[in-house]
This record gives structure tokens, sequence and C-alpha cells, in this order.
């Protein structure tokens, strides 16, 4: 046995007690022996200590051993002891015996028989434990099914499909403890599997878009076939068309015509029968949750069909109204605060919607920026409660999947028994919650309340969901032309020590100094320009799957350029969407130092917290106030109005690559074969370009 055993001798002989204590533990390296005199002193210990084994003598003052045996078995009726005496009678073994002594030993001279006590010792120690253990094996199993039966009752309260998949993947990480932990509902009409719950713990490994068409996969087959099957290595376990997989070893289990449940480790065969049992038992419940809440929905729709169509019609109409004269407003505001105002205003003065409010997206928590049609009090109510605001996170919920989002009763929904008071004061049922976002960037979430249960249908939420989409563009627009307008801006030092940065990548390759020289955005790749010294050689960098291609643009005397093209850039897409401007970029030693240059409208918290979240080892080194001359400002506006995309590109590409610099530091025909064009068609764009920059300099007209 490789854990210690620690040993308790009990008799009145100390010295017997010392040398049997020594002569087991020669015999066997895990014993530990500890000696006491007499009953008492044994008891003391006990008391004080964990003790695996105790071997006593029967003759002893005050307790004799198997009186000792009595108290020992009142608090652990199974710990093992051993009745070493030298006296030995029939009547004592079989009194010894009837009072449940683990063994009885007589003493004997000689060692053999400390070789024999030394194995009882072992042996009666090695099944106390394993009794032990598989005791509270049983233990865990049952709480564990305690668990599980309660889940499942919370399962069959569960009101719609996905809150039971939900509810169900969540109690499979429970029970299971495993990393992946999914659900997939089969769509009849699409005939396939898709994706309909997963754990947080499991979304680095599940993919939400994953599908599983006919025949594709582990998954689909156990759907098909109908039985469920444990796969040890599901990586290794049939041929291409089982590529799709969601871990190493999967158990997964069919629920019926619904969908399937999935469990999986990266271990290789890492599923017991106790864990597979489990999933069967939370399988066949959720199969029969799914089968209610099935029913109940077509019930539920049969009933509202006929009213709902007329009514939704109706309801259609005006919000189509309600949303043209929206659009109008929006389109004549100039701020971003006049268009939350319009919007609120719009929407609540209409006896369709009793009051609609907007949440910046810009603060932590989401914070109010503008109401209509309800007090004050009201939304003081919401900024009181902080996180614990229903509201907010229903907002969170929104921003996090970037679709509308519906409370259909707020009298019976989970989590708002704190707004049944306000519910039924302000007349309100119905929360509908819409994305203001453009393409690029989230501005916050309008929420309109309305009366009634799930009054709001499937194409008022589409109709409504694109008015925050315009909203969105709005937004955007009114800020970047107030950008454009102030000269006010901010400076932001970052420092990256991350290294799974490219920039910081490519700095440790070469054991030298990177720079970025310029960027230029296309629709589906980013162009990047970086200049190292002259002794670094970053061809065999195009083998990179980071980087898709790789070329040099002109050789220096003490740098290289190089042009690189990228398909994906978490920094450089977030500079992107914030619309921050990159002024310098350089990376030496593992760390990239980064300048850059925030428009007045971008929360600069927001910014580098959306960089830490994407490179963790994020600090910022300095904060600027600076000041932008409106003329060179007016000049890039005007610029970017005037040129082509292609234009643009072609000057940019000239301007990073030294083009300009006198000598050339790179030549057209460089310049076109880095872009994918011929050099005709480089060297037009680059004059017509130039002819624009010429004009507007000198008569602000562009031709």
């Amino acid at each position: 046995m490789t854990n210690p055993i620690t040993v308790l001798i009990v008799d009145n002989e100390p010295g017997f007690a010392n040398l049997a204590g020594e002569m087991v533990e020669r015999e066997r390296d895990a014993i530990v022996a500890e000696a006491a005199t007499n009953a008492e002193e044994a008891l003391e210990i006990l008391a004080e200590r964990s003790i695996d084994c105790i071997v006593s003598d029967y003759e002893m003052p005050a307790l004799t051993g198997l009186e000792l045996l009595e108290r020992v078995r009142e608090d652990d009726p199974d710990l093992p002891f051993i009745l070493f005496t030298g006296r030995g009678s029939e009547e004592i073994a079989s009194e010894a015996i009837a009072a449940g002594v683990t063994q009885y030993l007589q003493k004997e001279s000689g060692k053999e028989q400390y070789a024999l006590l030394a194995n009882q010792i072992t042996n009666a120690v090695s099944q106390y434990r394993t009794e032990t253990e598989l005791r509270e094996s049983e233990r865990r199993y049952e709480q564990t099914l305690t668990t599980l039966h309660e889940t499942t009752r919370d399962l069959m309260r569960a009101g719609t499909k996905r809150e039971i998949y939900q509810s169900a993947v969540d109690t499979a990480r429970e029970i299971l403890d495993v990393p992946v932990a999914a659900a997939y509902a089969f769509e009849p009409t699409a005939g396939r599997l898709e994706h309909a719950a997963s754990t947080r713990e499991s979304r680095e490994l599940v993919d939400p878009e994953m599908q599983f068409e006919q025949g594709e996969g582990h998954i689909w087959d156990v759907f098909s076939e109908g039985e469920s099957t444990y796969y040890e290595d599901a990586t290794r376990a049939g041929g291409s068309a089982n590529a799709k997989t969601l871990s190493r070893s999967e158990l997964i289990v069919p629920l019926g015509t619904h969908g399937v449940l999935v469990a999986g480790t990266e271990d290789v065969d890492g599923f017991d029968e106790t864990m597979t049992e489990l999933l069967h038992i939370l399988a066949a419940n959720t199969e029969a949750a799914l089968d209610r809440a099935e029913r109940e929905q077509l019930l539920r729709e049969h009933d509202r069909t006929l009213t709902r169509q007329n009514e939704e019609l109706t309801r259609l109409n005006h919000t189509n109204e309600i949303v043209r004269e929206i659009n109008h407003g929006v389109a004549q505001a100039s701020t971003r605060t006049e268009i939350e105002t319009t919007v609120c205003d719009r929407l609540a003065d209409t006896e369709r919607y009793c009051f609609a409010w907007i949440a910046s997206a810009d603060d932590d928590p989401p914070e109010p920026t503008a109401w209509a049609g309800v007090d004050a009090a009201f939304i003081d109510r919401i900024r009181d409660d902080g996180d614990r605001a229903p509201e907010l996170e229903m907002v969170r919920e929104t921003l996090e999947t970037g679709g509308v989002q519906v409370v259909r009763n707020v009298l019976e929904a989970d989590g708002w028994d704190r707004r049944r008071k306000e519910a039924l004061t302000y007349g309100y049922q119905t929360i509908l919650a819409v994305p203001l976002a453009d393409t690029e960037r989230q501005y916050g979430v309008l929420l309109v309340h309305v009366a009634g249960v799930d009054s709001l249908g499937d194409s008022e939420r589409e109709v409504l969901g694109e008015l925050g989409e315009t909203i969105g563009h709005a937004i955007r627009s009114v800020e970047r032309t107030r950008a454009m307008l102030t000269d006010s801006r901010l400076e932001l030092e970052l420092a990256i020590y991350d290294s799974r940065l490219l920039l910081n990548r490519v700095a440790e390759r070469i054991d030298g100094t990177v720079a970025i020289e310029g960027v230029i955005y296309r629709d589906d790749e980013v162009v990047v320009f970086v200049s190292v010294p002259t002794t670094a050689d970053l061809t065999p960098l195009d083998q990179w799957a980071s980087i898709d291609t790789l070329s040099i643009v002109s050789e220096g005397d003490d740098e290289t350029l190089f042009e690189l093209t990228v398909t994906s850039s978490p920094i450089l897409d977030i500079l992107r969407t914030y619309d921050v401007h990159l002024q310098t970029a350089i990376a030496k030693d593992g760390t990239t130092t980064l300048v850059l240059d925030v428009p007045q409208q971008v929360e600069p918290r927001s910014l580098v917290e959306a960089i830490r979240e994407g490179y963790p080892e994020t600090e910022l080194e300095a904060r600027r106030e600076t000041t932008s001359v409106r003329s060179a400002r007016q000049l890039d506006t005007h610029l970017e109005e005037r040129l082509t995309a292609k234009q643009l590109e072609a000057l940019q590409a000239a301007h990073y690559s030294g083009f300009f610099e006198w000598p050339r530091e790179s030549t057209g025909e460089e310049l076109a074969d880095a872009l994918g064009v011929s050099p005709p068609t480089y060297h037009y764009h680059l004059r017509a370009a130039e002819r624009k920059l010429v004009t507007l300099a000198f008569d602000g007209k562009s031709r």
C-alpha cells in the first residue's frame, strides 16, 4: 500500500509496545506505529488524531482489551481492531470474535509473529479503506441522485424548450463535472440537428453555429438510430463522416424526436457506469419535459392562432406608421441625445406602447440615458437595484446575443418578481429589448413596455429590430460628424505583454524590433505594412496560420519593409470598431507599445476593456489630451469623401511603403503586386488620388 498506515499499539508493557511498533514498521514501510501503555491513554490519542488500526493486549489495568474494543466501537463500528495477547484460550478467542474484533493473534516468541501481525494490519486497513470508500461513493451517488431529482422538478416547471435544454445541460455539467455539456434540437423543416443549449464552460469547445446534417458525425448517428452510444475516443471511431465531434470521449443520449443530449471530456474513456446511468436518467426526464412543453405549446398556439393573425396585422400597420415617424425624426436629429429622446417620445406617444427607455452600452452596469411615458421614479428604481435589476440583465443578454429579447409576461417570468408592483402600477406585462447597433458597434438597448401578455408578434418584433439597426446607424453618423468638427482628441498609450499578439510573436521570432508603418482595411482582409531590421528575415513566417500572405515591399540600409495580409486580427478589429486611429505600434522584448488616437465619442474605459478581453496582459501606460489641427482634419475628411476605395488604398500603400521618399523605398510594380492588381491599374488609381489631393489643397474642389 502506498498510503501510510497509522497503527496504535496498546500494551501495559511499554517496552513491548515500542518493540512491537518497531518490528511491524520494519515489516511494512507504509506502517507508522505509536505506543500507548493503557486503554485510557489509547482513548485520548483516538480523540486527538486519526488512527487507521488498533493493536491491543488483552490483560491491562482498568480496562481490558475487549472493554477498550467496546469503547472504540461506540464511535467507529468498523475501525480495524486486532487483539494481540499472550493469554490465549478458546474462551477469549470466542469472546473476542463475538465482540467484533477484526483479528485475533496470540503472542509468540520469534520475529515471525510480527510479519504475520504486519500482514494482518495491512489487510485489515486495506479492507476498511475499501469499504469506507464504497460507502462514501454510495453516499455521493445518493446525494447526486437527490440533486438530479430536485433539478428535474425545476426542469418540469420550465416554460419553454429553450429553458428545458439549458436546464438539462446545466444539470449535466453539475452532476457529471464534465467540460462539455450540450443539447442539439432536431429542426424538422431543415432536417438537421441545431445547437439548442450549452453551458458557459463548454463555449470554447462547443460552436453554437455547428449543425449536423443527415449522416454527419456521431451525434446524428445516435439521433437517427435512437439508441444511446458511448464513444471512448470519438476522434478515432468511424471514418471521415464522423469528423464532427465536440470532445475526445463522448456520451450521447437521444431525446426521442426532440434531439440529443451530449456530455464529453478530453480524456479517453472518461465516463464510468455511474455517470452513464445519471445522464440516462436526466435524458429521460428532459424528454418528458420537452414532450410536455410541446403539447402545451401546441394547445396555446391552437387557441391563439386566428385571433393573433388579425390582431398582428392591425398592430403591424400601426407599428409601420410609428417607425416611419421615428425615422423622419431621427433623420433630422443632430446629436445622439436628440436621437434617443426622439425615439422614446414617439414610441411613448402612442396607445400601442406604455413607455420606452434606452440603456447605454458604454456604462457598466448599463445606464438609462433617455425615457418617455414613465416618471423618473421608475428609472430611479432601476438605478437603485443596480446589478439586481432584471431589466439590466435583459439588456446584457440583448447585447451579448445581438438579437431582440422578449419577456412575454413579467408577472410570471423567472427573476422578475421584484417588478410585479411596477408592472401592475404602470400597466405592462410584455417587455421588448432591441439592440441599437450598426455593423461594427453596439450603442445600447431600446426597451419597450407593452400592455398584455405575449402581445408582440413576430412581424412587429422584426420591424422594431430593424428600427434598432436604423437608430444604430444614425447614432454612428452623428457621432462621426461630431468627431469631424471637434479639435479635441484623446491619446492613449498601451503596453501589451500577451504572447498571443501577432506583433509580439514576430518580434520574438526575429529577436529584434518590429514596427507597424501603416494599416489598410479591406472588405475581407487587412493589409499591414511592417518594418524590421535588415538583419531579420520574415519570409519563413508565411507558413503561419495567422498570416495569409507575406512579401517584401522595399529594402533599405537599416530596415526592410514587409507587406502582410491577415483575414482576422483581434486588436485591429477592435480599433476599427471603435474608429480608433493607430498612431504607432512597436514591439520589442515581448512588449508591444501602442499609441492610439481615440475619437471624442468613444469611452476610453470601454475601449481598454475590449482590448483586455482579447489580451488580458494589457496595461494603460499614459493618457494624454491632444488638439489636432482643424485644417488637416478637414483635409483628411474631404479626402475620404472624394477618393474611391481603390484610390485611397493606392495612396495609403504608397505612403506607408516609402514610395514618396527619395530615393524611393518601393516601386509602383512592387506595390501593385502587394495589392494584387496590375501595375497600370495601380498607377491609374494613384495618379487619380494625387490629382484630387493636389486639387483639394489648392482650390478646395475635386474633379
